[in-house]
């Protein structure tokens, strides 16, 4: 579905492209045509063929000019043939060197040959014919070779920039790879912890454990719904969470207590999908797992300037592990920190952050800062 525009648009590129050739060699040719003639009329008297007829000598230049404009036309798909347009100037260089001179000794030859062989007009210069042609090969060869280095110089120039946008496809390219990689290795992770909270339930208390199918049913329905999104609004991610923590207090009862602080305004904003649970996970495995009374989760988001401000508190400390339980529990590789805090970059640049704060005293707090106007894509 999406060839069609694509290619329509490199044709109008091309045509766009080729109109600028036509424009270019319209006006430069047009101008050298112009200049010559005014030349030819404001020193007639001093010029290499004086006495000649104005007519005559007009209809030279033309042939002249138009002779350059064929010249250059119809060289330019032997240098396509040849792959100079993909060179560097030190192999193009010493290339456009000897196209200068060909094309000005075939310039001059055609030119002089005809005028003077074919039409036989009257030579009525004081210089040798011999001379005029080297004089006129020289000055044609300069000509030429300014036009080459224009040209070249274009298509370097376009091929600097059709370099440049390869290389931002291929870096959004390689983005996104890393965005559904790093979607890929969260999902798995909150749904082994998920299951072993309701391992715990089933032959315990059925009811709650239907309840825990239900919350559980409806975390996974929203993780294979977000896993095609790159955000989702923050109130989508609250009410996960909460099923999330609803199945954590089965397992926990009163060892684990939560109190919300979400600013209205703040629920409306986007954030990468399972981030939040992935912070409340977090908090609910290193804050609450390890401590024999358990403890209170703080959640809380807010706008504060020109970000949300997500907060997550949880009992603890950044130091070492207090028990052996601590200990065990500290030896995870810290994927889903690490996995989150990469998404945040990937989405939103380095403005995003996300890091682990000892405040308050005697608490650990995830703290993440998301841009409200992400960089453009």
């Amino acid at each position: 579905m999406t060839a069609a525009p694509v290619i329509d648009a490199a044709a109008k590129l091309q045509r766009a492209k080729e109109r600028l050739y036509v424009l270019c060699q319209v006006g430069g040719w047009g101008t050298y045509l112009t200049s010559q003639l005014v030349f030819s009329r404001a020193f007639a008297d001093k010029t290499v063929s004086p006495g000649r007829d104005p007519l005559t000598e007009a209809a030279i230049i033309v042939m002249v000019v138009l002779m350059g404009v064929v010249l250059t036309h119809y060289a330019r798909p032997f240098m396509t043939r040849w792959g100079w347009q993909q060179l560097g100037w030190r192999a193009l260089l010493p290339r456009v060197l000897l196209m200068s001179v060909v094309l000005s000794v075939l310039w001059s030859a055609v030119g002089y040959g005809y005028v003077y062989g074919v039409v036989c007009v009257a030579w009525t210069s004081k210089y040798s014919p011999w001379l005029v042609f080297l004089a006129s090969c020289l000055y044609g060869g300069g000509m030429l070779f300014g036009w080459l280095c224009l040209y070249f110089f274009y298509h370097i120039f376009e091929r600097l920039n059709r370099l440049q946008v390869d290389q931002l496809r291929l870096a959004a390219s390689v983005k996104e790879a890393e965005l559904r990689a790093l979607k890929s290795q969260v999902n798995p992770h909150f749904l082994f912890n998920s299951l072993n909270s309701l391992r715990a339930l089933i032959d315990e208390d059925a009811p709650r454990a239907r309840e825990a199918v239900t919350r559980l049913a409806n975390m996974l329905r929203y993780s294979l719904q977000s896993g095609q999104q790159e955000t989702v609004s923050l109130d989508e991610e609250i009410r996960i969470v909460e099923d999330y923590l609803a199945l954590e207090q089965i397992r926990h009862e009163s060892r684990l207590r939560v109190r919300w602080e979400v600013a209205a305004e703040a629920r409306l904003l986007n954030v990468p999908p399972m981030l939040l649970q992935t912070l409340v996970e977090n908090a609910v495995k290193y804050g609450i797992s390890t401590r024999r009374e358990g403890g209170e989760l703080v959640i809380s988001a807010r706008i504060d300037g020109a970000a949300l401000n997500i907060r997550v508190s949880n009992p603890g400390d950044l130091g070492a592990p207090t028990s052996a339980a601590a200990a065990r529990a500290g030896s995870s590789t810290g994927v889903g920190l690490r996995n989150a805090s990469e998404r945040l970059k990937l989405l939103f640049g380095d403005r995003a952050t996300l890091s682990l704060l000892a405040e308050p005293a005697g608490c650990v707090t995830a703290d993440v800062l998301i841009p409200l106007n992400p960089p453009a894509r």
